[in-house]
């Protein structure tokens, strides 16, 4: 049973995916006592989401596109993080190359879906 419109949205669905694997890489800087590093990520992973749902419950479609670029934004924040993980190597190159794809695609199915709102 669904609660709220979001529920229903793809990109939505995708941006809780990537986030819970965003937060098992922020465990791997939490094993490393980089805990600021850590936060920064699930802070900005779950920013994505977060701002989907939040547009979802908008009494207009222009609201609506404000929260969906802060959520494309925070797509670009999550893959700089991740750079920045993979030059500290707390995250091996594979991972990274994989991150960054799921981030660069969730990115374009937002704008995608921000440009289709009348």
């Amino acid at each position: 049973m669904k609660y709220f419109r979001f529920e229903d949205l793809e990109i939505w669905q995708e941006a809780i995916d990537l986030g819970d694997q965003l937060f098992d890489v922020s465990d791997l800087a939490d094993n490393k006592r980089l805990y600021r590093f850590a936060e920064q990520l699930r802070g900005a992973g779950m920013s994505i989401s977060n701002n989907i749902s939040e547009g979802a419950g908008s009494f207009s479609n222009k609201e609506f596109k404000h929260f969906l670029n802060i959520a494309r934004r925070s797509t670009f924040e999550c893959s700089n993080i991740i750079i920045i993980y993979s030059g500290r190597q707390i995250i091996n190159v594979d991972l990274k190359s994989d991150l960054l794809a799921r981030l660069s695609q969730l990115s374009k199915r937002i704008t995608a879906f921000r440009r289709s709102l009348a």
